[in-house]
């Protein structure tokens, strides 16, 4: 009885030893594919059928001169990728509380800015997102990310409504208080009496004096995204 008994013991034993080494190697997997699941896809622009037919047929636009401004719809964020346990997890951040103005002169964007608070971009967990706000962009003390374009962007033909363009812009982009240079290629698209515009800037966290958090057991690479997309009307 005592023999049987050891030998039941063992094997309880071995077992919780092999379900603790399952956990061990399954619970990165587990976080990865059932709490943070699929990451959003990047932004890109969406066609909208026009006033005169199918999206792929695309129409003449009216003079696009004067005021826009960012409109509902409109979204940025973060995509970075984190290592937990060994195990890969892209995590994206978002937030629809995005204000900005551009102005036209003809074929040409003469100036364009844009905020975006940052305190309300959201993830999946809220512990990262207290993370994310107290220690990595300090939104207590600077509680909005900024764009501003530095150099006009010309265009030598009229783009068509419902035909999606790739253009270039080169700005300032402020995070945390730091501000540098970026260039980033952008789709763009005009639907109807409106447009949409959407990109993703790639940025090293440390040349915005943020510090990508390593706690051991799960890392954040030192690279990232900015992403947007922007739903522009008239102002």
């Amino acid at each position: 009885m005592q023999k049987r008994t050891k030998i039941i013991t063992a094997s309880i034993l071995a077992g919780v030893l092999a379900l603790g080494a399952t956990a061990a190697i399954a619970g990165p997997i587990v976080y990865r594919d059932l709490i943070v699941g699929e990451a959003d896809a990047a932004p890109s622009v969406t066609v909208s059928p026009t006033e005169t037919g199918a999206a792929d047929a695309p129409g003449e636009p009216g003079d696009l001169s004067g005021a826009w401004v960012v409109g509902d719809g409109s979204f940025a964020g973060y995509r970075v990728d984190e290592v937990l346990n060994g195990t890969d997890v892209t995590v994206t951040g978002r937030t629809e509380e995005v204000t900005g103005e551009l102005a036209v002169d003809g074929l040409t964007l003469t100036a364009a800015s844009f905020t975006v608070d940052v305190a309300s971009i959201a993830t999946d967990s809220g512990n990262r997102d207290e993370y994310f706000r107290s220690n990595a962009m300090r939104t207590d003390e600077f509680p909005t990310a900024t764009f501003v374009l530095t150099e006009p962007i010309a265009v030598d033909t009229a783009p068509a409504v419902g035909e999606v363009q790739t253009i270039t812009a080169t700005g300032e982009l402020t995070l945390a208080g730091v501000a540098k240079t970026v260039t980033v290629e952008l789709e763009a698209v005009l639907n109807g009496a409106g447009g949409q515009v959407a990109g993703s800037i790639p940025i090293t966290f440390a040349d915005f004096g943020i510090e990508a958090p390593d706690l051991g057991f799960v890392s954040v690479e030192p690279d990232g995204f900015v992403e947007f997309s922007l739903e522009l009307e008239r102002g």
